[in-house]
Formats: C-alpha cells, sequence, structure tokens
C-alpha cells in the first residue's frame, strides 16, 4: 500500500498551498463581490480582515497538520487529549471537502468551456449581450455542462493519481507561476484600455460613501465572508499541506507567503477586470457572470484577441483547477487513513463517486431549476455554496481555534511551540488573548449573520 507522500521543496509546499486558496475566490468571487460593494473601499476592509481573520486560523490549520502528520481524518486523534471528542471533526471537515467540490467542479467546468469557445473563435462577432447570452444557454444545457464538470474531475483526479511529488507539486507549480506571468501581461493591457481608467479609479481610490448604498453592516460582514471563502480556512483542506512539511520553517512566515499570494491574485483579476468594464460599459456589479461577460468582450477587440483569450482562460482554468486539485489531494488522504487502501484505489473510486455528487449543482441551473431554496433566483449551487461558506468554513475555524487555544485541546503551549519551530517569522505570544477570544466572538457573529441576512433582511 503506498504511503503517504511530501513536498520535494519549500517552494512547492507554499504554492500548492495557495493553489488551494487561489481559485474560483479570486478569479470568480472576488471581482464580482468587490463590483457589488463599491470597489476599493471593500477591498480595504476585506484586505484587513484577511490578516486579522484569515492568517491566525491559516497557521493553526498548519500547525495541527504538521504536529499531527496526519490530514483533518486523523490529525484531532493523534493530538487530542485523552478521552476527549475533538476528532468527531473530522466528519465536518470531510463533508466541507466533500461539498467544495460539488460546486467547484462545476464552475471550473465553465473556465474551460470558456477556454474551448474563445479558443474556437465561438465568441468572435458577440457584443457584451451577446456573451451573456453564450453563458445562459451554457447554464440551460445539463449535457453540455456536466460534459465539463466531468472533465475536470477527470483532470484533477488524473493529476493526483500521478502521486504528491509527480502529480500534486509539479504540474500545481507550473500551471501557477504560468498563472501568475499571464496575469501580469492582462492587468497592464486592461489597465491600457481607452476608459480604462475611470474603473481603475473604482478599484484602487477608496469612496467609502459608496458604502452607505450597502450599508456597513452588509458590506463589512462580506468582507468577512470573502476573507474565509478565499482561503478555504476551516475545514482541514490546508492542514493537510501543513503535514506535508518539515520542521525547518517557522509556520507563520509560510502562511504569511500563502495570503501575499492569494491576495496579489485575486488584486490582479481586479486589475484584468474593472477596467474592462468601464471600458466596454459593463455593471461592475453585475454580480456572478461577471468574469462571463465583461473579459471576453476585451480579448475580442485587442490585437491577436482570441489568442490571448484562450490563454487566460486557460490560466483561469488551472486558477480553478488548482483547488480541485487540493482538495482532491486531502479527500484521497483522509480516506486513505480511515480506510488504510491503495491511493490510487481511492481515486479510481473517488472519481465517479465526485462527477455524481457534483451532478446536482450541474442539474439545478436547467433541469432542477425549480428547485429554489433561498427564493427565486437561488438554485443548488447558492445551497451547497450557503452550508459550506455561512457554515463549515465559519465553524470549522472556531474548531481549530478552539483546539489550539484550549486546555481542553491541544493547547496554546504546544500551538505556540509547534508554530515557532524553525527559522523564519514568529507567531506573536502576545496575541493569546485576541486568538483565544476576540476572534472567536468574530467568526461567531459571521456565523450568526449568514443566518440573519438569509432568513431576516430581506
Amino acid at each position: 500500500m503506498e504511503s503517504r507522500g511530501s513536498f520535494s521543496t519549500r517552494l512547492g509546499f507554499i504554492l500548492v498551498s495557495a493553489g488551494c486558496a487561489i481559485g474560483l475566490g479570486n478569479v470568480w468571487r472576488f471581482p464580482y463581490i468587490t463590483g457589488q460593494y463599491g470597489g476599493a473601499a471593500f477591498v480595504l476592509i476585506y484586505l484587513a480582515f484577511l490578516l486579522l481573520l484569515g492568517l491566525p486560523i491559516m497557521v493553526a490549520e498548519f500547525a495541527v497538520g504538521r504536529a499531527s502528520v496526519r490530514s483533518a481524518a486523523k490529525s484531532f486523534d493523534v493530538l487530542e487529549p485523552a478521552g476527549t471528542k475533538w476528532h468527531w471533526y473530522k466528519y465536518g471537515a470531510i463533508a466541507g471537502n466533500l461539498l467544495l467540490m460539488m460546486f467547484y467542479t462545476t464552475v471550473s467546468g465553465w473556465m474551460l468551456y470558456y477556454l474551448y469557445k474563445m479558443a474556437s473563435g465561438g465568441l468572435e462577432g458577440l457584443d457584451a449581450a451577446g456573451v451573456g447570452a453564450v453563458f445562459g444557454a451554457l447554464l440551460q444545457d445539463p449535457v453540455t455542462m456536466g460534459g465539463y464538470m466531468a472533465l475536470v474531475v477527470l483532470l484533477c483526479g488524473g493529476v493526483c493519481y500521478l502521486g504528491v511529488q509527480a502529480g500534486v507539486e509539479r504540474i500545481t507549480k507550473w500551471m501557477m507561476t504560468c498563472l501568475l506571468l499571464l496575469m501580469v501581461a492582462l492587468a497592464v493591457n486592461s489597465v491600457l484600455l481607452p476608459g480604462g481608467g475611470e474603473g481603475l479609479r473604482y478599484y484602487l481610490y477608496p469612496d467609502f460613501g459608496r458604502l452607505q448604498a450597502y450599508g456597513w453592516k452588509e458590506v463589512v460582514f462580506a468582507a468577512m465572508g470573502q476573507a474565509f471563502f478565499t482561503l478555504s480556512i476551516g475545514i482541514g483542506a490546508l492542514a493537510i499541506f501543513g503535514s506535508y512539511i518539515g520542521k525547518s520553517k517557522r509556520l507563520t512566515g509560510e502562511a504569511i507567503w500563502v495570503v501575499l499570494l492569494d491576495t496579489f491574485v485575486a488584486i490582479m483579476a481586479g486589475l484584468i477586470i474593472f477596467p474592462a468594464c468601464f471600458s466596454y460599459g459593463v455593471d461592475p456589479a453585475s454580480g456572478p457572470n461577471l468574469l462571463f461577460v465583461a473579459l471576453p468582450n476585451v480579448f475580442l477587440a485587442m490585437p491577436l484577441g482570441r489568442l490571448w483569450g484562450a490563454l487566460f482562460f486557460l490560466f483561469m482554468s488551472f486558477a480553478s483547477m488548482s483547488t480541485v486539485i487540493a482538495v482532491f489531494e486531502n479527500l484521497i488522504v483522509c480516506f486513505f487513513e480511515l480506510l488504510r487502501r491503495d491511493r490510487r484505489t481511492i481515486i479510481r473510486w473517488g472519481i465517479p463517486a465526485i462527477i455524481l455528487l457534483s451532478l446536482p449543482c450541474v442539474l439545478g441551473f436547467n433541469v432542477w431549476s425549480g428547485f429554489q431554496p433561498f427564493g427565486p433566483g437561488s438554485c443548488v449551487l447558492d445551497l451547497e455554496d450557503f452550508f459550506v461558506s455561512n457554515n463549515l468554513l465559519p465553524l470549522g475555524s472556531l474548531v481549530y481555534l478552539a483546539f489550539c487555544t484550549s486546555r481542553l485541546g491541544w493547547g496554546w503551549d504546544s500551538f505556540i511551540r509547534e508554530a515557532n519551530t524553525g527559522r523564519g517569522v514568529r507567531f506573536p505570544d502576545g496575541v493569546r488573548f485576541y486568538v483565544t477570544w476576540i476572534l472567536p466572538l468574530i467568526v461567531l457573529l459571521i456565523f450568526i449573520n449568514g443566518y440573519y441576512a438569509l432568513f431576516f433582511s430581506k
């Protein structure tokens, strides 16, 4: 039976961990939420919460993973005091990863579909409305959308099948490097578009007056929620990569690198999209469809636009699939530790299982469109997203925080010793009160507000 793998280099760990965070939260969700909530002012609030909320919880996940050398399926079993039940959370963590896959695979399939349409010239000659109609037609076609979803699962499962170093690390490093370089070139091009300066001002010059139109409370909680979603913290998706690294580096510095890469991609995605919106008359508050309406128009108007557009959606596919690969790897190791079966056997069973579990999201836009769990306009994807973003991510983060700070769990002394083993940036012992009492209270408020916004704010 094949044992667990490990990363060959520190860079591999950083890029694969960043790949788990970078993805739909950056290239799809961050731009449209920023557009919905007023641009630069929202970005500042989001960045503050990324540092204050996301970073400490990420360090906690890395520490639990590295100290236990296990995934979320067994890490609490290894570290918890005798007689305690922290290991029960393994079921929440596995459920969170499965739910994440159930809609990430569908949206990643959208990226591959647009790659095909752009490369084949299927979008040429269309205006913004025409491009939007292409996306609408895709949502109404369960066969096409299901086919692209299945292709994503097969490709990502195939990467994991090659192993940790030969597959997950090597291919993710290549994808992430290409993605980062191309995004810089595309951002420069977008900023130089006629009329793009107005979009740049919208994105980079804070106007807090815009926030009043939405209400400060709604904006603040949206920024908090995005900080959780973009880093995929709370469900053990990052803890697994902590279990793959050695003791030579302190975990705070590693977490900072992941956050910086995640933030860089989010900011660059905005630099590509918002100048394009203003240049081509697309409403930046147009919601989840923003990526699939604004950007194709940019490429169609530029020299060699078909080539650039195809490359962009190729690497957007890489960005989204890097998350799918990372979550798939976490699930593989979870079931490896629980079932003690060969990882390739788990992958062979896992690929059809993930495809079947992803079908409700695909069908929710067409065959099952009558199922509207949160009222008119909602669908299965919204329900799955709600379970993950508003429940499992914040509640899982509370579990990790309590486990790392409470004397009934692993405890602060054990956590701080693990986090600060090695060289690099220390996790400050002076933030103990904040991490133990204030941060959990903030996370709890995020959880409560999710339900309040759903049931009482309409």
